[in-house]
C-alpha cells in the first residue's frame, strides 16, 4: 500500500453507457467530487466472464466496444485525463485499482440483466465492506421498475395500458438531460510521474481477432427523414427504412433520453418502439424466470423438435424459403437482419419447422450487433406465443404472403439469395399448409385445447 497515490478518487464504471454526453450517474459523480475533493477516476472493464460468453471469437460486437473506447481514451488524455481500461473480472481490477488509488467510493448507472444485478451486488459487497458508498442511478431506461405500473402496484404484463400510462407518465421532468459533458474538468489529471491508465487491451489479447467494421459508429446521426417516414416505411426490408439505433442503445453510444425527444418530435411509431424496448426490460426485471423459458410456463410443455440438421439450415439461409434465408445471410453476413424479416425468420424456425425458440433466440444473441437479452427474449417469445402480451399461437407467418406484402419486386431477396430463381436453389424444407397443422396440433395438445378452425396466416 505504500505505492498507492495519495490523492482521493471516486471511481466511475462506464458499463452499458459509453458517452460522455448526457451521463446521468457520471454527472452526479462528476457533481458529487466537486463537493468531496475526490477527483473522478472514469474506467471500463472487459469482463472475461462476459466474454467468455462469445462463441463466434470473430464476434464485431467486441470491435465496436473496442473502436469506441479508443475513442473516449483519447477524447479525456486531450483534457489530461484517462481512461482505465481492464480486462478481467470486476472483482479484481478493483482490488488491483484500490492498491493503486486511494479509492472512496464507486458510482455506475444501473444494468437491469439478471446476471448483471448479480455481478453488482458482489461488487456492492466489496466495497460497502470496507465502508466505501456505491452508488447507482437509473440512465439505460426512461422508466424503471415500478415507475410506471397499475393502479395496484403490480406490473403491466400488456403493452398497450402499460404504453398509455408510461406516455402519461412523461412529464417535463422526465427528458431532462445530465450534462456530464460540461464538468469533465472534475475527471482525475494523471500526473507526469505517474504515467496514464495504459494501452487499451488490444483484440488479440482479449480473445479476438481484429474485426473489419462496415457499419456506424459514434457519434450517430439518426436520418431525420427515415423517422419521418418510420410509419409507411418500416416493414419493407429492400428500402432503408429502420433507424439502426438499436446497437447504440444497448451500449449507451447515444442516450435514451434524447432518442425519446426525438422520437416525440418526428414519429409517433418509433416512440412506440422505444416504450416496447421498456416494457421488455420491465418484463425481464419483474419475472426473470423469462431469461430460461416461457414466460407463460404452460407453453413449456410444447414437444419441440430437435432436428440440429434442419436448424443448422435455417442458420445457415439454406431453407429454401427466399425471403427466411436472405434474413438468415443478412444476419451471418452483417450482423444486422430488418425487423419484419426477424419475424418472419423466427416464425418460420418455431412455427414451420416447430424447432424451440430458445436454438432462435441463443443464435440472435451470437449474431445481432444491437443484441439485447430483453428485447432478444420479448420478440421471440412474442413470435412463438408464449411470451406476455404474445401473437396468439395459431397466428403463423405465411412467408409468401410475407413477400406480396414487403418485398413484391423481390428486391430484398435478390439482393441476398440471388439464385432464388435458379435450378441451384433447394426446394423449400416444408410445405407451409402442412407445418403449419403439424404446429397448430402440437401448441393445442401442449395447452390441453382443441386446433383452433380461425385462418390466422401472416
Amino acid at each position: 500500500m505504500s505505492n498507492r497515490l495519495a490523492t482521493p478518487v471516486s471511481i466511475f464504471w462506464f458499463r452499458r453507457d459509453l458517452r460522455f454526453e448526457d451521463n446521468t450517474g457520471l454527472y452526479e459523480a462528476l457533481k458529487a467530487s466537486k463537493k468531496s475533493g475526490a477527483a473522478v477516476l472514469p474506467i471500463f472493464i472487459f469482463d472475461r466472464e462476459i466474454l467468455s460468453r462469445f462463441p463466434d471469437h470473430d464476434d464485431r460486437r467486441v470491435a465496436f466496444l473496442h473502436k469506441t473506447l479508443t475513442g473516449m481514451k483519447a477524447h479525456l488524455k486531450s483534457l489530461g485525463s484517462d481512461l482505465w481500461v481492464e480486462h478481467g473480472s470486476p472483482s479484481e481490477v478493483f482490488a488491483r485499482l484500490r492498491k493503486t488509488f486511494n479509492v472512496q467510493s464507486l458510482t455506475f448507472n444501473r444494468d437491469y440483466e439478471p446476471s448483471a444485478i448479480a455481478r453488482d451486488e458482489e461488487i456492492r459487497r466489496l466495497f460497502t465492506s470496507d465502508q466505501l458508498p456505491v452508488t447507482d442511478f437509473k440512465d439505460h431506461v426512461v422508466f424503471e421498475r415500478l415507475e410506471v405500473c397499475k393502479d395496484d402496484g403490480k406490473p403491466y404484463t400488456v403493452y398497450t395500458p402499460f404504453a398509455k400510462k408510461w406516455r402519461a407518465a412523461l412529464g417535463s421532468k422526465a427528458l431532462d438531460k445530465f450534462p456530464s459533458e460540461k464538468h469533465l474538468d472534475q475527471l482525475w489529471k494523471r500526473p507526469t510521474t505517474f504515467g496514464s491508465g495504459g494501452d487499451i487491451p488490444s483484440l488479440s489479447e482479449l480473445g479476438f481477432p481484429d474485426a473489419p467494421l462496415d457499419f456506424d459508429f459514434p457519434p450517430l446521426k439518426v436520418k431525420l427523414r427515415i423517422l419521418q417516414d418510420y410509419q409507411a416505411q418500416r416493414d419493407f426490408p429492400a428500402i432503408e427504412g429502420t433507424s439502426h439505433v438499436g446497437l447504440h442503445l444497448r451500449f449507451g453510444t447515444v442516450s435514451v433520453r434524447q432518442m425519446t425527444q426525438l422520437a416525440r418530435e418526428t414519429s409517433d411509431t418509433w416512440y412506440g418502439e422505444l416504450i416496447w424496448r421498456e416494457f421488455f426490460i420491465q418484463i425481464m426485471t419483474h419475472f426473470p424466470h423469462v431469461v430460461k423459458g416461457a414466460f407463460r410456463p404452460e407453453y413449456d410443455k410444447i414437444q419441440w423438435r430437435k432436428d440440429k440438421k434442419e436448424f443448422q439450415r435455417w442458420c445457415d439461409g439454406a431453407t429454401g424459403v427466399p425471403i427466411v434465408d436472405a434474413g438468415m445471410r443478412e444476419l451471418n453476413s452483417t450482423g444486422f437482419m430488418h425487423n419484419r424479416v426477424r419475424m418472419i425468420t423466427a416464425s418460420f424456425l418455431t412455427k414451420s419447422l416447430l424447432i424451440d425458440w430458445r436454438w432462435g433466440e441463443e443464435y440472435f444473441a451470437r449474431k445481432l450487433l444491437d443484441y439485447d437479452l430483453a428485447s432478444n427474449n420479448g420478440n421471440w417469445q412474442w413470435v412463438a406465443g408464449c411470451g406476455c402480451d404474445a401473437a396468439p399461437y395459431f397466428r403463423i407467418f405465411n412467408p409468401e404472403l410475407q413477400v406480396k406484402r414487403f418485398d413484391r419486386e423481390g428486391a430484398y431477396i435478390k439482393t441476398w439469395v440471388p439464385e432464388a430463381d435458379s435450378i441451384r436453389y433447394p426446394k423449400p424444407m416444408v410445405d407451409h399448409r402442412t407445418s403449419r397443422m403439424r404446429t397448430l396440433a402440437e401448441y393445442a395438445r401442449a395447452l390441453g385445447k382443441k386446433p383452433p378452425r380461425t385462418d390466422q396466416d401472416g
